[in-house]
């Protein structure tokens, strides 16, 4: 069957798409590092599949059930090309937010929320708003970057990678679109952010996060924060000048983000388009995810929804893919409608987009750890 993927003048869509799937999937081959441990090895060869499943986005020619709208070509023109573009676009900005003195400055004050609350520096503030607020894709890459650079240790970057780096505040506006809770924005944006920040708190504490190391990337010699108790705006801007004196220039800075980026973006690029493609199909096509709602539906029971069968569906549908727990709930009622609305972003973590770009970055996060946050 044919169905065209849109492609758009001076036809970006299939030039980087494909180069960037094409050659994100061939090069662990080509380097051999493909095998160098079990997970790797997994992702190496999924990422395989990336290559056909682009071609069938760029032929318009596949199986049906391949091709409708809602798998390959949404996995191709709305996830895949979005992300890596993005990623070497938002480094251009980044280190205007982490190397020249604002995560210092920012840190001081917020040490006394961010220590006892999430077990994290007072310099994720910048990362945690960044990560929220913006794109998730870019939100690991601030998250990697100052984990390679010593600032954060092992546990405190897992805790950020999987506890803030939900989708972009402008794709929640599309959900609160398709569910219709415009109307009640405020109230939707912040009980998301109190349950994100709620939950996050918990996976801190708890195993396997708890058991992460205290240690920094390759025994680095880390950057510990001060306990500042007098002085603090005096401090902070101390420590702002200090880092932004120690800091490259611009030019160069933006270059290292620069090519931190496009790495990023080869590592993620097959991931998306060949796990994004499988979680959609296994959705649509296998009862997988009407086992898994078993598992919630005696909570959607008790608590009295309409239809706490499919409500508990809608639920665990956000684990291929945010967006369709929304598409299946969008004529039940307001309650319900909230409930999935939130769950489906605060989750963080699905398989279609967030997890492949978290396990392309430099932080030791497995997947064991992104299981139980689906958990909870």
């Amino acid at each position: 069957m044919k169905i065209a993927v849109p492609l758009h003048t001076p036809y970006f869509q299939p030039v980087y798409g494909a180069l960037f799937v094409i050659l994100g999937a061939v090069l662990p081959f080509i380097k051999k590092t493909w095998n160098k441990n079990t997970t790797t090895t997994v992702f190496s060869l999924l990422n395989i599949l990336g290559i056909p499943f682009i071609i069938m986005a760029l032929t318009g020619y596949g199986p049906e059930f391949l091709m409708n709208k809602g798998t390959i070509p949404f996995i191709y023109s709305k996830i895949v090309v979005p992300v890596i573009t993005i990623v070497p676009i938002g480094v251009v900005f980044l280190a205007l937010l982490i190397n020249y003195g604002l995560m210092e400055f920012v840190g001081v004050f917020m040490r006394p929320v961010m220590r006892p609350l999430w077990k994290t520096p007072g310099r994720s503030a910048i990362d945690a708003v960044a990560s929220f607020v913006g794109s998730y894709s870019v939100a690991l890459l601030i998250t990697n970057r100052v984990f390679k650079e010593g600032r954060y240790t092992i546990k405190e970057a897992v805790v950020i990678a999987t506890g803030f780096s939900t989708v972009s505040a402008t794709f929640m506006i599309i959900v609160a679109k398709t569910l219709n809770l415009l109307d009640v924005w405020n109230l939707y944006f912040w009980a998301t952010v109190v349950v994100t920040f709620l939950v996050t708190a918990v996976t801190a504490r708890i195993y396997p996060i708890s058991k992460k190391p205290d240690t920094y990337y390759n025994d680095v010699q880390g950057e510990v924060e001060r306990v500042v108790v007098h002085d603090k705006f005096k401090v902070a801007f101390e420590e702002a000048m200090e880092a932004s004196s120690k800091a490259d220039g611009i030019v160069t800075g933006t270059y290292h983000h620069l090519r931190d980026g496009l790495v990023l973006a080869l590592k993620i690029a097959p991931s998306l388009m060949s796990i994004g493609v499988l979680g959609i199909v296994i959705a649509n096509n296998t009862p997988v995810f009407n086992i898994l709602a078993y598992t919630l539906y005696p909570f959607t029971w008790i608590t009295g929804f309409e239809e706490p069968f499919l409500v508990a569906k809608a639920l665990s549908l956000g684990i291929a893919e945010m967006f369709l727990p929304a598409v299946l709930v969008t004529k039940l009622s307001f309650e319900v409608r909230m409930l999935v609305a939130i769950t489906c972003v605060s989750e963080v973590l699905f398989f279609s987009a967030s997890i492949p770009c978290m396990m392309a970055t430099e932080i030791p996060i497995k997947l064991v750890n992104c299981k139980l946050k689906l958990n909870i």
